[in-house]
């Protein structure tokens, strides 16, 4: 099953600053091939999902962690929810680099 993704105001602005500072051109690349992947299959084994149980979504959602870079210092992560109004749809809540 093919997904559709969402994006919170805050995730747009994040993908935006991600586009437009150069420096981040690798991370921008590992971000963009996840979402590629959270589109075909939020399961796939390269993308290590797991619950977060840190956070919910709006509506009490349970939340997940992508990976979207490994093994590097302040690896970018991608954290969404699948939402409970709209069947095969996933929101992006935020896309962040590890602390």
């Amino acid at each position: 099953m093919k997904f559709t993704l969402g994006f919170t105001n805050a995730t747009k602005e994040q993908l935006k600053n991600l586009k437009d500072d150069l420096g981040l051109k690798k991370q921008k690349k590992a971000v963009a091939k996840t979402l590629e992947l959270l589109e075909q299959n939020p399961r796939h084994p390269s993308l290590q999902t797991h619950p977060y149980y840190s956070l919910n979504g709006p509506n009490g959602e349970k939340v997940f962690e992508a990976y979207a870079e490994q093994h590097t210092p302040a690896a970018y992560r991608i954290f969404f929810y699948y939402s409970s109004t709209s069947k095969g749809k996933i929101v992006i809540l935020t896309i962040t680099s590890h602390p």
